[in-house]
């Protein structure tokens, strides 16, 4: 509670967040809330808490690979930052083969720090009949942590 100090006397002046907590959240569908039926509500304290305990932030917040030529690999990294202060598990489910795209990684427990994935893609035309030129890959790459599902545009145009 950032109302209170230490002590648990209240606060004189208000807190201020340090800038990577106050970070962009990327795109996020969050995880169904269970209510409680006999309540009827959500109770909103536990859950602002709750907010503060886990998340995490994709830097960059989307991959443009621009123009790839068929045929070749490329590949970027992007990190998956824990900004919360839980130990979190996440699971990068990952694309389909006619993407592409693989993403690699290092399983377990991220507290505190940071990961990094991998992200790579195999330049192909899945089309067959020729389409003049370019045709756009485009994915979301969804990476599943305890309480949200995070999505990662990734974009490419395979010449």
């Amino acid at each position: 509670n950032l109302l209170v100090n230490a002590a648990g006397q209240p606060r004189k002046e208000t807190v201020k967040l340090p800038s990577s907590l106050q970070g962009r959240k990327p795109n996020s569908i969050p995880n169904k809330k269970i209510e409680d039926p006999v309540a009827g509500r959500v109770n909103t304290s536990s859950l602002a808490t709750r907010q503060h305990l886990s998340g995490f932030h994709l830097i960059p917040p989307r991959v443009m690979f621009g123009v790839l030529k068929e045929g070749c690999t490329y590949a970027t990294t992007v990190i998956l930052k824990n900004v919360g202060v839980n130990f979190s598990r996440f699971r990068v489910k990952q694309p389909p083969p006619h993407t592409g795209l693989r993403v690699t990684y290092t399983p377990g427990p991220v507290a505190g720090l940071q990961v990094e994935l991998e992200i790579e893609i195999f330049a192909m035309v899945i089309g067959g009949e020729d389409t003049g030129g370019l045709e756009e890959i485009s994915h979301d790459i969804e990476i599943l942590t305890e309480t949200e599902t995070l999505l990662l545009p990734v974009k490419a145009n395979i010449l």
